[in-house]
């Protein structure tokens, strides 16, 4: 049997919930404990039933797990005031952290964009939702022109917005404008973020906006706009562009919007499955380049 790469979560909400499910089906990555606070929640039992060891004291619990079975990756899907404390233990221990709230203590990380650069790190960040459905397309549009303004409106329904969603929105806000400049190369960003109480709910949909500095190719920035959104479905199958890319003299918009693969949570929660499955294809990566290492090594 090929080797796989032991892995945990900390955090069985609706996040960790779904990522759960995601895991389940990897080839290179082997789930093996859940992290928590409440044996009796659903997303708990919902692990012990997968085969998964759970633990009730946070990641401290990872004390309690013979070395040779502890989780070599673990993600972090509780909240940003949390991962200080779940970094510093992981980081102690020499396990990889994928984090997916909003702190930001290691690089941010979209898959499509600059894994190469971080597939080595020893905790990447994976921005926000908003932002792994908008810095591709940013930086798609940067990568053949000069975007000096990037501002990106992310709308999601507010059944999908549980409460680490809410009580990170200034972390997200924050985080998602870094990650415009960072990730997407605009000289400045800026990022909202609307919950609609509509019903039926609706499904995630982001506006992007590109405002570009000096002359460019109004077909090499749709190109790459269009391949990039390919890119981007291999990772995430539900993620769509809503109509081609709008440009008009230096002002280019996008529509994009998200579906849920229905893993654990409604299709409509396309904000909470584009953090999994983007956090899935990391890891995977990251997987496959610590086996590989391994190898050279033996």
């Amino acid at each position: 049997m090929a080797r796989k790469i032991r892995a945990g979560i900390i955090g069985p909400g609706n996040i960790g919930s779904d990522l759960m499910m995601k895991l389940m089906r990897s080839d290179v990555i082997e789930l093996v404990a859940m992290f928590g606070i409440d044996q009796h929640s659903r997303g708990m039992k919902l692990a012990r039933e997968n085969g998964l060891v759970t633990f009730d004291n946070g990641i401290d619990g990872i004390y309690d797990m013979e070395e040779t079975k502890r989780p070599e990756i673990i993600f972090d899907s509780t909240s940003a005031g949390a991962h200080q404390h779940n970094n510093e233990v992981v980081q102690e221990l020499g396990i990889r952290m994928i984090d997916l709230t909003p702190a930001a203590l290691g690089p941010f990380t979209s898959p499509t964009v600059n894994l190469k650069d971080h597939i080595k790190e020893t905790n990447v960040n994976m921005i926000t939702c908003g932002g792994q459905a908008t810095t591709p397309i940013v930086a798609a549009v940067n990568d053949v022109a000069d975007v000096e303004y990037a501002e990106i409106v992310a709308t999601i329904s507010s059944q999908s917005a549980g409460p680490g969603t809410r009580a990170n929105i200034d972390e997200f806000t924050e985080t998602t404008a870094l990650a415009l400049e960072k990730v997407g190369g605009a000289d400045k960003g800026k990022a909202i973020i609307i919950l609609n109480p509509a019903e039926p709910p609706i499904l995630m949909r982001d506006t992007i906006y590109c405002q570009i500095k000096g002359a460019f190719d109004p077909q090499k920035v749709e190109d790459a706009i269009l391949k990039r959104e390919k890119e981007i479905q291999k990772i995430v199958p539900g993620y769509r562009l809503r109509t081609k890319p709008v440009i008009n003299q230096n002002i280019v918009t996008v529509f994009v919007e998200v579906e849920g693969a229905g893993d654990y949570l409604p299709v409509y929660s396309g904000n909470l499955d584009i953090m999994t499955a983007s956090a899935l294809g990391v890891a995977e990566e990251m997987a496959k380049d610590m086996i590989a290492r391994e190898g050279k090594v033996g």
